[in-house]
């Protein structure tokens, strides 16, 4: 998925701001090597008529650390190729138990802050999130989060994030606080605003291809001084959770990063993800690293960096022989070229 500086975002079938400068790494790790038994492990094999360089071999940084988490590309809950996965266990506010796990979020560098489907969210949890509200009415304060194809609808709530690591049996990262995140499909869908929020609704499971989104990507919220002016907003104010209006909202209330919140490993994310066969493979497993050089197992190391804008965009790119503004978006499940 991508936030777009209008948050419009490419769908994920499949700033850096003072307050937090968040780093996010994608090794490229794929290319050769593994895959399942009917794949060809040839470095040069030949591919739709020609012949691919030598594969790489490095191997994902092993999920077995407090600040490291599985990823799983498998065929999720739709059946939907290339969707990176994790686990993200929501909590309310101030409370340790009234906790839920929920498998198939999508990982999504692309786009920032955490939005869960609200069908997949027990009555216990999901009555425990406050709604957020804005204004003097006290009016629920919904989202529309808008894609190139579609768009996500519904409130805005606190609740704690925990990233834990089945895996190790330890630790992992958790919110310090409460923080805003987007509850899709809570809301009617005559309650969808006719303007700013157009276009097909990925208000499901089905319709959205995973049980929610992790954005995780280099703004510590969702769309930062854009949203604080109401033309522009993503918000809308609620009154007794109907007649919607577009609202402005400050980046603190706003749909925010998980990791910018985090008590530690708060910097910025490593994604990995193992060799794959040229011919594909049907499912790999690579390993999500929270923080940049704050543990052992995270350090820089990169040979070459890319400095991206904001939101994320590399204005230098080149493709062809032509500049232009480039992203990673490990939510998007090809690649795309304008």
């Amino acid at each position: 998925m991508r936030t777009m500086q209008s948050a419009v975002k490419l769908r994920g079938w499949v700033q850096a701001v003072v307050a937090v400068a968040l780093v996010s790494v994608i090794a490229a790790c794929g290319g050769g090597g593994g895959g399942d038994s009917g794949s060809s492990n040839n470095s040069s094999s030949v591919l739709n008529g020609g012949s691919l360089p030598a594969s790489p071999t490095q191997q994902p940084i092993a999920a077995t650390a407090a600040n490291t988490v599985p990823i799983t590309v498998a065929r999720g809950v739709s059946g939907v190729i290339n969707i990176p996965t994790v686990s993200v266990t929501v909590c309310a506010p101030g409370s340790s138990t009234n906790c839920q796990t929920i498998d198939n979020i999508q990982l999504d560098t692309g786009s920032f802050g955490l939005r869960v489907v609200s069908s997949v969210l027990n009555q216990s949890v999901l009555g425990a999130l406050p709604v957020n509200t804005i204004g003097t009415s006290n009016a629920q304060l919904a989202e529309c989060a808008t894609f190139a194809d579609g768009y996500t609808w519904g409130t805005v709530r606190n609740a704690t994030v925990a990233i834990l690591n089945p895996t190790a049996g330890i630790g992992g990262e958790t919110t310090a606080t409460g923080i805003p995140i987007q509850i899709i499909g809570d809301l009617a869908s005559s309650t969808v605003p006719a303007k700013g929020c157009t276009g097909v609704a990925e208000n499901t499971v089905s319709d959205l291809g995973a049980n929610g989104i992790l954005g995780i990507g280099t703004a510590p919220n969702d769309c930062g001084v854009n949203c604080e002016n109401v033309n522009f907003s993503n918000y809308f104010a609620c009154p007794g959770g109907s007649s919607c209006t577009p609202t402005a909202l400050a980046p603190a209330q706003q749909v925010a990063n998980p990791v910018a919140h985090f008590a530690t490993d708060n910097n910025g994310v490593i994604v990995q993800m193992p060799p794959v066969s040229n011919t594909g493979a049907s499912s790999a497993t690579g390993t999500l690293v929270f923080g940049i050089g704050t543990q052992s197992n995270n350090a820089l190391a990169a040979t070459q960096t890319f400095t991206t804008d904001p939101f994320g965009n590399m204005a230098n790119s080149v493709f062809n022989g032509t500049t232009m503004q480039a992203f990673f978006d490990s939510g998007s499940n090809a690649y795309f070229f304008a």
